[in-house]
């Protein structure tokens, strides 16, 4: 093999080795398990620590400690509840009873929610509309 052949195959090989370490480390930087609460529940301790996305229901009353923007509430899926905590503005649909999926890291003593991690969804707003009717707003 020549000696411009040899430099352009070493040279190909350190530039993909570096691309591939560079993905590696930033896919498992920001990588996130997407669970729901039924899920989580049933090992908490297995996810104590990680980052996690986490679907579930509003449950109970969301409480909010005044002049503060620090929420308490539960979110529930299939019977199991996990107790969350978040401080930040939530979104205008989020209430009891909001399908919600919450970015942050479960513990012993709850869900703690990172900040902007409550993404309340809203599937009536978003239903198909009926032949001849307006799509909602």
């Amino acid at each position: 093999m020549s000696k411009k052949a040899t430099r352009a195959v070493l040279s190909a090989v350190v530039l993909i080795g570096a691309l591939s370490l560079l993905l590696f480390t930033t896919m498992s930087q920001d990588a996130q398990a997407y669970k729901h609460v039924d899920e989580v529940s049933q090992d908490p301790q297995a996810w104590y620590g990680k980052s996690l996305q986490l679907h579930g229901f509003v449950t109970g009353q969301v409480m909010v400690r005044p002049k503060t923007l620090e929420y308490q509430f539960e979110i529930q899926n299939n019977g199991h509840k996990i107790a969350a905590t978040y401080t930040g503005v939530v979104p205008d649909t989020f209430k009891t009873g909001a399908e919600v999926v919450l970015k942050g890291r479960l513990g012993p003593h709850g869900f703690a929610v990172e900040p902007d991690g409550v993404m309340a969804k809203c599937p009536s707003k978003y239903t198909a509309a009926g032949p001849g009717t307006a799509a909602a707003q």
